[in-house]
């Protein structure tokens, strides 16, 4: 394996250099984090999986003319990406309660939404990663006005994509975190889609029994983290039962 310059190195991935100017090798781990890092494990597999499942959604969402960052997948574990500026704000759509909303709201887990909500998050680690209104996005500059529209039109097309893919597979989508950057094209800037969209950024759960085939798995100590992605997979007919998630590290030059 060729020796690369690692460029960044997050939770759930790392980022290298890529072959061409402007572009990166995006790395899928099998760390699983949750909690602010608080918890943290190690899942055989996990890296793979999000690897085919979310090459599967930015292909899609390419070819409806949403700009993404991805360009194809390289292997198992990896994607070929445009290199971007990324934006400091995590956009989590939310379709049904859950999560972070109950807690802050006393809401039900599992009441559908009159009208999907989309918020706002500041990526900050040492902060928790709080939630922010578009008043702090563009008073502290974090993004333009334009900026924030274009991100929320975004979201929104990217929510009725998926929910209509999920709810065709007997899969409802609850909620998702998406991430956006900023490319430069010509003398242009403009903002795509970043980072990944697998089940370790959604909330998905079976349509006929609410099993909960995401991270969540995870977090609340369910167990079957792996089965559930490959379920995902498999219903998205993208994963091939031949195949063995496993590990494949690479050679990074620091």
């Amino acid at each position: 394996m060729n020796r690369r310059r690692r460029i960044y190195e997050g939770k759930a991935k790392i980022l290298y250099e890529g072959p061409e100017p402007g572009t990166l090798v995006q790395h899928f781990k099998d760390d699983a984090t949750a909690f602010n890092n608080q918890k943290h494990d190690v899942i055989d597999g996990k890296g793979v999986l999000n690897n085919r499942i979310s090459e599967f959604i930015f292909s899609q969402l390419n070819t409806m003319g949403i700009p993404t960052h991805f360009i194809r997948r390289l292997n198992m574990r990896e994607q070929l990406i445009r290199q971007v500026e990324i934006v400091p704000i995590e956009v989590v759509v939310r379709n049904i309660a859950a999560g972070s909303l109950c807690k802050r709201l006393g809401a039900e887990e599992g009441t559908r939404l009159n009208r999907s909500i989309v918020e706002f998050y500041y990526k900050n680690d040492e902060l928790g990663d709080p939630l922010v209104s578009e008043e702090h996005i563009t008073s502290f500059g974090w993004a333009s006005p334009q900026e924030l529209d274009d991100m929320m039109t975004m979201a929104i097309r990217i929510n009725d994509f998926l929910t209509g893919l999920f709810l065709g597979v007997g899969i409802t989508l609850v909620d998702f975190k998406i991430e956006f950057g900023r490319q430069i094209e010509g003398d242009m800037m403009r903002i795509i889609l970043a980072d990944e969209i697998s089940p370790d950024s959604c909330r998905l759960w079976d349509t006929n029994t609410s099993e909960k085939l995401d991270k969540d798995r995870f977090r609340q100590n369910l167990g079957g983290m792996v089965e559930a992605y490959q379920e995902v997979a498999r219903r998205l007919g993208i994963f091939i039962d031949n195949e063995r998630p496993g590990h494949s590290g690479p050679v990074l030059v620091k």
